[in-house]
């Protein structure tokens, strides 16, 4: 691995910390990183054991914050996800994933500001229908690339949650989406001892990331932090479609 790997890989496990800690969007910038130097789908097999990691410490830190009914609607549906993705693993194209993720996740951010300042809407419910969808939505896009974040945020980001259930909720969905990911990963063939051997490399980094970014939301305001986050989930979108009209192009 040389220098330039490393370095990339680090600034990936960076923004998975501060994913972990609530800012949802920027994790998903991490497989794009570091598939800059490797295909996509080993980039996946190395970051997500560091994901795993990065969840429990994320999930210990905000263990008495977190929105049980959202979690009750939005695990269903992402283990169906999971499983729909698993069966469609050979015959799915990860740029159109992409595509569409950057496309619905540029969208939002749009509406999301228009309601806000046009409309003033009040903050929505955690209603099961669209809950149900949007999990399904993100197991299928984290098993693809890791990029559950836009549709937990689409459904979750418009009821307002304080910053710490936001987070802590975030923490527990995408630490339980992970640990279902794992066996479907084994029975792809995606982990090797070389990838192992580079997650286990980059954990104390992933750990500091972590709770680094569990400080930050700790003391962040509301509007800041939701501020923050519709900026990272607007330039993931722009990202994601960037990445995705390359190599269809290609």
């Amino acid at each position: 691995m040389t220098v330039g790997f490393f370095v990339l890989a680090g600034m990936a496990v960076v923004l998975l910390g501060l994913a972990k800690s609530g800012l949802s969007g920027v994790g998903a910038l991490a497989v794009p990183l570091l598939a800059l130097v490797m295909p996509p789908l080993q980039a996946a097999a190395i970051t997500l054991p560091i994901m795993v990691v990065q969840d429990w410490v994320s999930v210990y830190s905000f263990r008495h914050e977190i929105n049980r009914r959202n979690l009750a609607i939005l695990l269903p549906g992402a283990l169906a996800g999971i499983i729909a993705a698993y069966f469609l693993a050979e015959k799915v194209s990860e740029d159109i994933v992409r595509l569409a993720l950057g496309v619905v996740s540029v969208g939002f951010v749009g509406v999301t500001l228009w309601r806000d300042r046009k409309l003033a809407a009040p903050p929505t419910r955690a209603d099961v229908a669209p809950g149900l969808f949007w999990g399904v939505a993100a197991g299928f896009a984290s098993f693809v690339s890791h990029s559950g974040g836009p549709p937990f945020l689409i459904y979750v980001m418009p009821q307002r949650l304080p910053p710490a259930a936001f987070a802590g909720t975030s923490a527990v969905f995408f630490a339980a989406t992970n640990l279902m990911k794992v066996l479907p990963y084994l029975w792809l063939g995606q982990f090797t001892r070389a990838g192992l051997r580079v997650s286990l490399m980059l954990l104390p980094l992933a750990i500091v990331a972590t709770l680094a970014g569990v400080w930050v939301v700790r003391r962040v305001p509301q509007e800041k932090f939701y501020a923050i986050v519709l900026v990272a989930t607007f330039g993931l979108g722009v990202k994601l479609i960037w990445d995705a009209m390359r190599a269809l192009a290609a």
